[in-house]
């Protein structure tokens, strides 16, 4: 019932071939791959960590290209891209990409077009098919990032995306326990180069993240129907309290992006970003709080976290308000996640005058 754990990187030569991991695959990567090249509905590339399948589409770009970029987006992916023009390999045009017409206006002269759907942190969403058929009007491969929707919430490919990426650390495997990332595509030669991006880098995962990976994806369905559930009735929730001053989440009829996750996803998701009253001390207050909930990076997982991602620089730098706080929705239940958020609420607002 469980593809094997297969340790070998070397393998004895066939008459016809010399496999060798890192330029080959193993059966246990290669169930994941399928796996998931089935849920997004094109052929799959398993790498080392999300991180790394970024770079493989990021450095695979021909020095002097231009990419247009999300202005605030996950810090990995800002990073990279600051890196990249940084050291004169790209032109990097940072957009808003929930304003279709400005990322349509930065477009012409453009190789690439990254995308983010939903945005991190800051919950913005895209409309694919309208930039992903701008892009491809003037000659740009386009990349989105579906970390926070995963397949069963968005599939860009059916929208006209070339490459699709995920942090299989975070939804996928969805348990906390490992780093890996992936590529999907449909194009043959895109898929090839991919591939050989990650042979030269030496991007494979390992073969327990791998079998963890494929693992935790049987259970996808089940813990995004529980995890969206709950993310629905705590942002209906905080958009009611009065130490909330805002509430980023796309399945509120009052969210910005409500509209466009209504017409383009299969659900909302089960990411939350509110904004506390009061001051960063206030936010970082209510993480210090949480009793139930961790206060810690990364999301995805069965258990529900929280972090004020203005307290990283870049985060800062590239417009994350400082009260702003992520939080990813778990699969406990509704009523003890939520006792935990008013409580650390109480906490923070007792700092000051702020109604509790």
């Amino acid at each position: 019932m469980s593809a094997p754990i297969v340790l070998s990187a070397t393998f004895q030569s066939g008459p016809d071939d010399n496999h060798y991991l890192r330029q080959g695959s193993s059966d246990t990567i290669q169930a994941f791959e399928d796996a998931v090249g089935e849920l997004e509905g094109g052929a799959a590339l398993a790498f080392g960590s999300g991180m790394a399948a970024m770079a493989a589409v990021v450095e695979g770009q021909q020095s002097g290209a231009v990419a247009v970029v999300p202005s605030s987006g996950y810090s990995g992916c800002v990073s990279l891209f600051d890196e990249q023009q940084r050291m004169g390999r790209m032109q990097v045009r940072p957009v808003d990409i929930s304003d279709t017409a400005a990322v349509v206006a930065a477009l012409p002269g453009a190789d690439l077009l990254w995308l983010e759907s939903v945005t991190n942190p800051l919950m913005g969403v895209a409309d694919l098919a309208e930039l992903i058929g701008a892009a491809h009007d003037v000659g740009a491969v386009v990349c989105v990032d579906s970390t926070f929707s995963t397949p069963l919430v968005l599939r860009p490919l059916e929208h006209g995306a070339d490459v699709v990426m995920h942090s299989a650390t975070k939804y996928l495997s969805g348990h906390s326990d490992l780093l890996m990332g992936v590529l999907i595509t449909r194009s043959a030669p895109l898929g090839a180069a991919l591939k050989l991006r990650r042979d030269l880098t030496g991007a494979m995962p390992g073969a327990l993240e791998a079998f963890l990976a494929l693992r935790g994806l049987r259970t996808l369905a089940v813990r995004m129907q529980r995890a969206q559930a709950n993310a629905m009735e705590l942002a209906t929730r905080l958009a009611a309290h009065p130490a909330v001053t805002a509430v980023r989440f796309p399945g509120l009829a009052s969210d910005p992006g409500h509209e466009r996750a209504s017409r383009l996803h299969e659900g909302y998701g089960a990411m939350i970003a509110f904004e506390v009253a009061g001051s960063a001390q206030h936010a970082e207050q209510v993480c210090q709080s949480v009793r139930l909930i961790s206060h810690a990076t990364s999301l995805g997982g069965v258990e529900s976290l929280i972090e004020r991602r203005a307290r990283y620089a870049v985060d800062a730098a590239h417009g994350t308000p400082p009260t702003l706080l992520r939080l990813s929705v778990g699969i406990e239940h509704v009523e003890d996640i939520w006792a935990d958020l008013a409580q650390a609420l109480a906490r923070a607002a007792a700092l000051s005058d702020v109604v509790p």
